[in-house]
């Protein structure tokens, strides 16, 4: 049991801070038979200024008289060209529980456990017109589904319980399920979809902190095949995630975190373990087309370059406000159709020789900034 998965609001964290369990997988329509990706998140901020009520930070009466939020959310969706929703369902902190060891996760009916995701949203146009402070899109969504954590990463000293006792980092993040099979139905809109392990694609992760980071980075992909053989790979897995670090109120230079599994094997490029010495450059150009993912790394036994785009027509602006009820990522582009290529390098002789590249699809990412 890995308690970097567990609850983490405490101390200072419980009166400025958020934690969250997100997923996302892939469905297969029952109806057309193609596939769809979709997310869950279980999402809590500042509970210990609980209210019988939930606290909208974006409510005119609640900036008016300075109230920070305070809620659990149910957040959920899923992406797609002319057909990307983000539904939010808000509930009062006293209708919240969550285990501190481990993923066990409760907001009102909804509950989340290392090994079962069960729950439901819903909002109607009405509603969601009429309450801008919802953040939200109409909608509905149900789900009951299996977990199977297949492999898992963990970002190092940084998420240790010394680091966490000291609160030191802004924002943290853990993927306690990497890649993860994903079992059971999602009814969405309406429409059935059955979501099977070995096509689920799926992914678990965790962030936590009192505030978010700018620039955002997250990409992940599960399903990749090797272009030389043409086989698909069941074991390997992509995942990126960070930016810009800020440590004791300090901002560090921009960083990401890069691991790739492959086939099982762990090829990690981590700015913070320095006795690798591991470097790295990237960029992510944002169009009207695409967003784009340009990474490339090295240590001094590994390279790898990853070149990923995901259609900017099929992802979401994703919404979120921070413990201090600021809205400030307003073009936080979140999708589930990444795709694109990883070139992976050993050094050999002092030279580096290509291992292999691999195609991969149907990818979870997300870049923004804040409105500058």
């Amino acid at each position: 049991m890995d308690d970097r998965n567990g609850y983490m609001l405490r101390g200072r964290l419980a009166r400025r801070g958020y934690d969250w369990w997100w997923h996302s997988f892939v469905g297969i329509s029952e109806r057309t038979g193609e596939k769809q990706p979709f997310f869950v998140e279980y999402y809590v901020v500042n509970p210990a200024l609980a209210e019988a009520k939930p606290v909208l930070g974006q409510l005119p009466a609640n900036k008016a008289a300075g109230k920070k939020p305070s809620y659990a959310m149910l957040k959920a969706g899923r992406w797609g060209a002319g057909a990307a929703a983000q539904i939010h369902n808000f509930y009062p902190i006293s209708d919240f529980s969550a285990a501190v060891d481990r993923m066990e996760v409760r907001i009102g009916q909804a509950t989340a456990t290392e090994t079962r995701l069960v729950g439901s949203v819903s909002l109607s146009p009405a509603e969601a017109k009429a309450h801008p402070e919802y953040m939200s899109d109409p909608g509905e969504m149900s789900w009951d589904l299996k977990a199977e954590k297949v492999l898992p990463y963990s970002v190092g000293y940084g998420t240790s319980p010394f680091f966490r006792a000291l609160q030191s980092f802004q924002m943290y993040w853990h993927a306690a399920g990497m890649l993860t099979r994903y079992e059971g139905k999602v009814r969405f809109g309406g429409e059935d979809y059955r979501v099977e392990p070995e096509s689920s694609s799926g992914y678990q992760d965790k962030n936590w902190g009192s505030d978010y980071t700018s620039p955002w980075v997250w990409l992940n992909c599960n399903g990749f095949t090797d272009r030389a053989t043409g086989k698909r790979l069941t074991r390997t897995s992509l995942d990126v995630g960070g930016a810009q670090p800020v440590v004791f109120g300090v901002s560090l230079p921009r960083r990401l975190l890069v691991a790739f599994r492959l086939e099982g094997e762990l090829y990690e490029f981590n700015f913070s373990k320095f006795w690798t010495g591991s470097r790295q450059r990237f960029d992510c150009p944002v169009t009207d087309e695409k967003v784009e993912w340009n990474i490339e790394a090295w240590t001094r036994k590994a390279k790898i370059e990853i070149r990923f785009s995901c259609p900017r027509p099929t992802m979401l602006n994703v919404n979120y406000e921070n413990p201090d009820g600021e809205k400030r990522h307003n073009a936080l582009w979140n999708g589930g159709f990444a795709a694109g290529s990883v070139s992976l390098y050993r050094r050999e002789a002092g030279a580096w020789a290509k291992a292999g590249d691999y195609d991969g699809e149907l990818g979870g990412c997300e870049y923004g900034e804040y409105d500058r």
